[in-house]
C-alpha cells in the first residue's frame, strides 16, 4: 500500500541521500534531500515535513543540536541516523527531542518500518489532540463527553457538561447567563434562572470538592466565568 507524506532527509553522504530517497519514493513518500543543516533550515521555510531523517554528523553542525532546535518549532518526528559507536550522541539525541535512531549499516526495510511506525503515532497524538480540550489541570473529552481535573473523572450529567464546556472555551471571559441557558436548553431563558443557578451550582461544587483549585464565579450584572483560584 502506498504512503502519504512528506520526509526530509538531512544525509551528507550522497549515496545514502540517493538510496534513501529512491526507496522512499517508491512507498508514495514526498522526499526533501539536504545535505548540510543549512540546507534543511532553507526547506524547512517552505515545507512542513510529517517526518525528519537526521544523519548524527552533518558538515556544517551536528544534528543532536538541529534537532533541538527544531524542537522549538515543530513536533514532527525525527529518526537519527548513526554509526555504531556513537551511542553517547544516540542518548543525546533523544534527550533533545529525537523520536527514534537507527544505526549504520542499518537494512533499508527496517528503516522504513521505523520512518512508518513514527509518522503513525505523531498521526495517533494529534487526532488525540484534536479529541480533548485542556484548561490547564482540567481537561474535557469531547467524544466521551466526560470532565476531568488533575486526572478525576467529575462525574458531570450532560448539562453539568455542556456548561462546564462554554466556560472552558471563553477561556475566563465572563459569559451572560441568558447566554449559557439558551445555548444549553435551547429555548429563550424565562425571566426566572434558578434552573440555571442550580446547574452552575453544581458544576462548581463538583469542581471545588476536587483538588485543582477551579470555580465558577459570577459578575453581578453581567453573567459567569471560569476561575482558576492560585
Amino acid at each position: 500500500m502506498k504512503q502519504t507524506g512528506v520526509i526530509l532527509l538531512v544525509e551528507d553522504d550522497k549515496t545514502i541521500l540517493h538510496t534513501n530517497r529512491r526507496r522512499l519514493e517508491r512507498e508514495g513518500f514526498t522526499v526533501l534531500c539536504a545535505r548540510t543543516v543549512r540546507e534543511a533550515r532553507a526547506l524547512l521555510k517552505k515545507h512542513s515535513p510529517d517526518a525528519m531523517v537526521l544523519d548524527v554528523m552533518l558538515p556544517d553542525g551536528s544534528g543532536v543540536a538541529f534537532c533541538e532546535e527544531l524542537r522549538q518549532v515543530t513536533s514532527a518526528p525525527v529518526l537519527f541516523l548513526t554509526a555504531r559507536d556513537e551511542k553517547r550522541d544516540v542518548i543525546e539525541g533523544l534527550l533533545a527531542g529525537g523520536s527514534d535512531y537507527i544505526s549504520k549499516p542499518y537494512d533499508m526495510d527496517e528503516l522504513l518500518a521505523r520512518i512508518k511506525v513514527q509518522i503513525y503515532l505523531a498521526q495517533r497524538k494529534r487526532a488525540a489532540r484534536c479529541n480533548r480540550l485542556q484548561y490547564g489541570d482540567l481537561v474535557l473529552d469531547l467524544v466521551a463527553q466526560r470532565a476531568y481535573l488533575n486526572g478525576e473523572d467529575l462525574l458531570l450529567t450532560q448539562k453539568e457538561y455542556s456548561l462546564l464546556l462554554l466556560l472552558v472555551e471563553a477561556r475566563g471571559k465572563i459569559l451572560s447567563g441568558k447566554y449559557l441557558y439558551e445555548m444549553i436548553w435551547k429555548s429563550p431563558m424565562a425571566g426566572d434562572n434558578r434552573t440555571l443557578k442550580k446547574h452552575l451550582s453544581t458544576v462548581r461544587k463538583k469542581l471545588e470538592d476536587r483538588e485543582g483549585g477551579y470555580t465558577i464565579s459570577a459578575v453581578y450584572g453581567k453573567g459567569y466565568y471560569l476561575e482558576k483560584l492560585v
